[in-house]
Formats: C-alpha cells, structure tokens, sequence
C-alpha cells in the first residue's frame, strides 16, 4: 500500500505532466514562425521586385502637338517642351528615383541614370534660353524668370531632403511657366524669344560636346588605343602636363550599364527639344537649307529608344558571339553627333 508520500510525488509527477509543453508541439510552433518569415520576407522581395520592374519602365514620347496648344507663338514651343520633359522627371511611374533611399528605389541604378541624362539636356537647353534664346545681343538684360530657373534645375539632383530635389525643380518649372505666359500675352511684351540662326548654332554646339563626349565612353566599353589628338591642328598649343602619344580608353565594367542608360535619356531628351526646335526654328531652317539635316539627327535619334529585349546590357566584343549593346547605341549617337556638326555648321556658313 502506498504511502501518503508517494501519493504526494505522484500527483506533483502529474501536475508537472500536465502543464509541460509537449517538445513536439514547441518544435512545431517554432516552424511555423520560420515559414512565417520567410513566407513574409519572400513577398517583400516579389513586392520590391514588381514595383521596382515598373518604375524603372521609361517615359513614353509625348505627342501632343504644343504648337497649336502655345497659340503658334515662337518659342512657346520649346519652353513647353522643356516644362514637359522636367514633369515627366518628377511625375513618372515612381516619380524622381535619383535621391531615394528607401528600396526599392536605392536598389536600382537604371533608372537614375537614365534620369540623369535627361536632367543634363534639360540644363543646358535652361543655360541657352537664360544666356542666348530670350536675349537680342550680349548686353540685353537677361528674363527674370529663366534667371530663377536655370541655377533651380542646376541644383544637385540626388539631394533628399533640406531641401529635396524635387522641390527645386517643381520651383524651377513654376518659373519656366511664367516665362511661357509672358510669351504669350503678346499686348505685355516683356518676354522674347529670339529663334536667330546664331542663337540655335550656340546651342547645338553644347550638343554636339554631350553627344561626343557619350559616345566616346560608349565605343569604350570595351576598351581601346586611342590616338592622343588633343592638341593637334594648332601648332602653338599647350597643355597642362604632358600624356602619352596612345592613350587606352576604357569604360569600367561597373559603369558600362550606366552610360548605356545616360545616353538614352540623353537621346529621349533631345527628341523633345528638337522637334520643338524644328517649329520655334522653322523659318531659319527652311532659310539655311537645314529642315532636313534636323530631322535626320531626330530621326537617329529615334532609334536609340528601340525596345531593349535583353534583362541585361551585354558588352560582348565588337565582332564577337555575343551582342555589344553601347556599340549599338554608340553608333546611333555618333551619326546624331555627326548630323549635328553638320547642322551648325550650316546655321553658322549656310
């Protein structure tokens, strides 16, 4: 017969039994909080993935005809062109990504510099407008609005915040607004637009650096001797420190998707702005023989907006098995920069 202290243990042993977690419960309980996490984890990354896979889609082509929405006034056209094309910056799918840092956004790198070379065509087609476009002659006072707007788009355009980019910008296209309606109330006069010959040539050769200097780091994807032409033509030239008579030029590895990207944003830009060109201009361009040559250079142009099939930039070699994808764009680009050349050559001599 048991004892009354044995009773005693055996009913601690069976409270103890009861309250005690089965191991395989507690192992079970631990599982499914892991596949909570990874389940959690795995549709942040898809979320991240799909959101980042459209905001990296890029603007299409307006094709509004601004002509007729500024009332035919010259120059109205253009500067709704660069209004539209810094909207589009700001209001895209995404809106500005250059200076997030929140993923998805810090994650992709694309997209800001495709961002970029928008943002350079649009400074400087602002630089021109300030110093040659609304301006009769070097010693004309230069428009209040256009001397606001310019230095606003020239801000850094990866600031976050105090202030943000996007705020300068949006300030810059309020002033860019005011100078196309002081274009278009025609009984005020305090704003102009000079479309002279003389004013576009002064323009086209900053292009004409842009487009050169991009598709040099294009063809350079690869790497190549290049010749050291920096001081020939003048006998008497000088430079700073002396260089190599060949001189290797290579785009790094880590950048070649970058300037791949850089130079269609910087090519989708200046769509916009020459075929407002090809209006503001259209009486000079007809008069210098030129229609034609800038809507070649437009027409080349077009081409390097030509849908990208690959998920990725191949920079095989140039006669290689696998595609060179800144080869391609480098020989659109150059043709661009040759037309150009050609083109304010014509303004300038024609």
């Amino acid at each position: 017969m048991a004892s009354a202290t044995d009773k005693l243990i055996d009913g601690l042993n069976w409270v103890k039994a009861k309250f005690r977690k089965d191991p395989y419960s507690v192992k079970s309980e631990k599982s499914g909080r892991s596949r909570l996490v990874l389940l959690s984890l795995g549709v942040f990354l898809v979320l991240n993935g799909l959101f980042g896979w459209y905001w990296s889609q890029e603007p299409e082509l307006p094709v509004a005809n601004r002509a007729e929405q500024n009332q035919g006034i010259v120059g109205a056209t253009t500067t709704s062109a660069l209004i539209e094309v810094v909207n589009a910056l700001l209001d895209k799918p995404g809106g500005y990504l250059s200076n997030d840092i929140t993923p998805p956004s810090v994650l992709l790198d694309n997209m800001p510099n495709w961002e970029f070379g928008v943002l350079v065509q649009a400074r400087d087609l602002a630089r021109a407008m300030r110093n040659d476009f609304s301006r009769s002659q070097s010693q004309s006072l230069e428009n209040p609005a256009l001397a606001e707007a310019e230095p606003l788009l020239s801000f850094s355009n990866d600031s976050w915040i105090f202030p943000a980019t996007e705020s300068e910008y949006r300030k810059a296209v309020k002033e860019l607004v005011k100078y196309r309606q002081s274009l278009l109330d025609i009984e005020q006069g305090n704003a102009q637009f000079y479309a002279r010959a003389d004013n576009m040539a002064a323009w086209l050769s900053v292009v004409e650096k842009r487009l050169g200097g991009m598709s040099q780091r294009l063809s350079a994807s690869i790497g190549r001797v290049r010749v050291n032409t920096d001081l020939a033509g003048d006998p008497a030239a000088q430079q700073a420190t002396p260089t190599a008579g060949d001189v290797l030029v290579k785009t790094s590895w880590w950048e070649i998707d970058d300037v791949f990207y850089q130079s269609r944003g910087t090519a989708w830009a200046l769509i916009q702005f020459l075929r407002a060109a090809e209006y503001d201009f259209r009486d000079v361009l007809i008069k210098k023989n030129a229609l034609v040559s800038l809507r070649q250079i437009i027409r080349e142009l077009e081409a390097t907006q030509t849908t990208l099939w690959s998920p990725i930039i191949l920079n095989g070699s140039g006669f290689g098995v696998f595609a060179n994808h800144s080869l391609v764009m480098a020989s659109y680009i150059s043709r661009a920069n040759a037309a150009v050349i050609d083109l304010r050559r014509l303004l300038e001599d024609g």
